[in-house]
C-alpha cells in the first residue's frame, strides 16, 4: 500500500472539513490496499474484527463522503451491489461475467477516442468509461471444454 496515497487521501478529506475517524482510516486504507474493487459488505465484513460497533451504514456512509471527496469511484455493473475503487490514475475494468471479479488495465490509447469524438461530433468530452467482459483465469480452469 502506498503511505503517499494515504496521507494524501487524508490530506484532501481534511481540507473539505472532513474529520478522520479511525473507521474512516480504516477503510480508506482498506480501499488503498486492496485490488479487488471491494463491495461495502466486504469492506464492513474485512474490517468489523477491528471495529465491533461499525455497521454496514458506517461503511457505506463513508464510501459516499470518499466518492464525493472524489476520492473513490462506485462502479456499477448490474449486478446487485456496487463495488468501489479508490482512484489512481485513469484506467479501465475487465469484470469475468462468471464470478464479477474486475480487475484494472491501463491503455493510453484510449484518450485518443476522446480527441476524435470530440472533433467529429463538436461536444466538449468530459471523461469515458470502457468496460471488458470475459472469463477470468480462475472460472475457465474450472470450466469443462
Amino acid at each position: 500500500m502506498s503511505d503517499i496515497q494515504l496521507k494524501e487521501a487524508i490530506h484532501t478529506l481534511k481540507e473539505t472539513g472532513v474529520r478522520i475517524t479511525p473507521q474512516r482510516h480504516a477503510i480508506l486504507e482498506y480501499l488503498i490496499q486492496s485490488m479487488s474493487h471491494p463491495t461495502a459488505d466486504e469492506i464492513y465484513k474485512s474490517l468489523e474484527g477491528k471495529f465491533p460497533n461499525m455497521s454496514v451504514a458506517t461503511v457505506y456512509n463513508n464510501l459516499r463522503v470518499f466518492r464525493e471527496a472524489g476520492l473513490v469511484k462506485e462502479l456499477t455493473y448490474g449486478d446487485a451491489s456496487s463495488r468501489f475503487d479508490f482512484v489512481t490514475s485513469d484506467h479501465y475494468h475487465i469484470i469475468c461475467e462468471n464470478c464479477g471479479k474486475i480487475v484494472d488495465f491501463h491503455y493510453p490509447g484510449l484518450d485518443e477516442v476522446e480527441q476524435l469524438a470530440s472533433s467529429v461530433t463538436g461536444f466538449k468530452v468530459g471523461h469515458h468509461r470502457m468496460e471488458i467482459y470475459g472469463i477470468c483465469p480462475e472460472c475457465d480452469k474450472g470450466a469443462t471444454h
